[in-house]
C-alpha cells in the first residue's frame, strides 16, 4: 500500500471507530426509556432488564472476539470490515422497529456479534503502520472511540426529542454510510502470502487464549490488561453515582464532565502520543498512563470538591498513554499471520473483563455506602481501581524484566 492509501485506510479506520463509538453513545439517553416502553416497566425495572441486554452485548463480543479475527487472518481485513458495519446497520434497525423487548435482546445479540470486528480495526492498523508507529497508530482509534463518545451521547438526546426510536435509525444509517465509503476507499492491507488457514481449534476465547501461550510476554500481558480495564471501567460503572451521591451533582454537570474527559483522551490519542511516545518510548509511555491513571483515580477518592473532580478528570487523560502503548508492543511480538488473532484474544479478555468489572466495583461501591458499613467511603472503588494501575506497573515490570533476561542468551548465541 502507498502512503497515500495508508492516510485513506487510516481516515476509513477512524471514522469506523467514531461511528461505532457514536453508535454505542446515541442511543443511551433513549435506552431507558425503551426498554422501559417495551418491558412495561418503570424506570427501575427498566435497569434490571438493561443489565441482562448488555450481558448478551458484552458475552457476544467475548465469544465471537477470536473468531472474528481468526477471519481476518484468513480472508483479509477489509471483508470482514465491512460486512460487520452492514451487520451493525441491521442490528440497530431491528432495535429501531423492536415491537416487543425479545428483538432488543436480538439486536444486542447482533451488536456483540459486529462489534466484535474490533479486533480486525486493530489488526488493519497494525498492518499498515511500521513497528515504530504503531502507538499513535493505536492512538487514532483511541481518538476515534473519544470524539465518538462526546457526539454520540449529545446526538442521541437531540434526535430523542422526536421519538425514542429515531436515534437507533440515525445510528443505522452512519454505519450504512460507513460501509459504502469502505467498499470506494478501503483497500485490503493483509497481503495474501501473509494469511493463514482457518482453524476453529483457534477461533473461540479457550482456543485463542490458548494460541497465545505461544508468545509468553503476551500470555503474561493479558494480566496487565485485566487489571488496566479493571480500572478503567470504573468510570462507565461508577463516575455518575459518585458523584450525584458525594456532590450532588445535576445530569448535566455529569455530562459536562464526561465530555471534558472524551476531548482531553481526544488530545492525548491524537496529538500528544505522536510527540511524547516516539521521544521517551513505549515502554516509559505505558508507565506513564499506567501511573497518571493511578493519581487520577486516587484523587477521585479523595476529592473533596467539584473543582477537585474536575481537576482529576483532566488528570485523568494521563491514562490514555497506556493502552496504544502496550497495543503496540504486543503487536510486535507476532507475525503479520497473527495480528487478528493477537487483537481478537485481548478483545475477547477486555470482554471478560468488562463483564465482571460492574459486578466487582458496584459491589465495593454500595458496600461502603451504606448504612451499615463501617467506614463510610464513597471513593472506595476509586482507590481500588488506583491500587489496580500500580499493581498493573509492578506486573508489567516484571514481565519486561523477565523477557529481557530471556533474550540475553539468545543474543549471546
Amino acid at each position: 500500500m502507498t502512503a497515500q492509501s495508508n492516510r485513506l485506510a487510516l481516515a476509513f479506520i477512524f471514522v469506523t471507530a467514531m461511528i461505532d463509538s457514536i453508535g454505542l453513545g446515541i442511543i443511551i439517553p433513549v435506552w431507558p426509556k425503551l426498554i422501559a416502553e417495551l418491558a412495561h416497566e418503570d424506570i427501575a425495572g427498566a435497569a434490571w432488564w438493561g443489565q441482562w441486554i448488555g450481558f448478551v452485548y458484552a458475552g457476544m463480543q467475548f465469544l465471537c472476539a477470536p473468531f472474528i479475527g481468526n477471519l481476518s487472518d484468513r480472508y483479509g481485513r477489509r471483508p470482514v470490515l465491512i460486512a460487520s458495519l452492514l451487520a451493525l446497520a441491521l442490528d440497530y434497525t431491528i432495535m429501531g422497529f423492536a415491537p416487543t423487548l425479545a428483538w432488543l435482546f436480538i439486536g444486542r445479540f447482533l451488536s456483540g456479534v459486529a462489534g466484535a470486528s474490533y479486533p480486525t480495526v486493530g489488526a488493519y492498523v497494525a498492518d499498515v503502520t511500521p513497528p515504530e508507529k504503531r502507538a499513535s497508530g493505536f492512538g487514532v482509534i483511541g481518538a476515534a472511540f473519544s470524539v465518538g463518545f462526546v457526539i454520540g451521547p449529545a446526538m442521541g438526546g437531540l434526535l430523542g426529542e422526536f421519538g425514542s426510536r429515531v436515534p437507533f435509525f440515525a445510528a443505522a444509517a452512519l454505519a450504512f454510510a460507513n460501509a459504502l465509503f469502505g467498499l470506494l476507499v478501503l483497500k485490503e492491507s493483509l497481503a495474501k502470502q501473509n494469511r493463514r488457514n482457518f482453524e476453529w481449534w483457534r477461533a473461540n476465547p479457550a482456543g485463542a487464549l490458548h494460541a497465545m501461550r505461544r508468545f509468553p510476554m503476551i500470555f503474561g500481558m493479558m494480566a496487565v490488561i485485566v487489571l488496566v480495564r479493571l480500572a478503567h471501567d470504573s468510570n462507565p460503572v461508577l463516575f455518575a453515582y459518585y458523584v450525584m451521591l458525594k456532590f450532588h451533582w445535576s445530569p448535566a454537570m455529569v455530562g459536562a464532565a464526561l465530555a471534558v474527559v472524551g476531548v482531553s483522551l481526544g488530545m492525548v490519542y491524537m496529538f500528544l502520543i505522536r510527540i511524547v511516545t516516539p521521544k521517551i518510548g513505549e515502554t516509559n509511555s505505558v508507565y506513564l498512563g499506567l501511573l497518571g491513571g493511578a493519581v487520577a483515580f486516587a484523587g477521585y477518592a479523595f476529592a473533596g470538591s467539584t473543582a477537585a473532580m474536575f481537576v482529576f478528570t483532566a488528570v485523568f487523560a494521563v491514562f490514555g498513554f497506556a493502552g496504544p502503548a502496550l497495543n503496540a508492543i504486543m503487536s510486535k511480538t507476532v507475525g503479520p499471520k497473527e495480528q487478528g488473532e493477537l487483537q481478537g484474544a485481548l478483545t475477547c479478555v477486555g470482554s471478560l473483563t468488562s463483564v465482571a468489572a460492574p459486578v466487582i466495583l458496584t459491589q465495593i461501591f454500595f458496600y461502603f455506602t451504606r448504612a451499615t458499613a463501617p467506614i463510610y467511603f464513597p471513593g472506595a472503588a476509586y482507590l481500588a481501581a488506583s491500587i489496580f494501575l500500580l499493581a498493573a506497573s509492578l506486573l508489567f515490570t516484571r514481565i519486561r524484566a523477565q523477557t529481557t533476561a530471556d533474550a540475553v542468551p539468545e543474543a549471546a548465541e
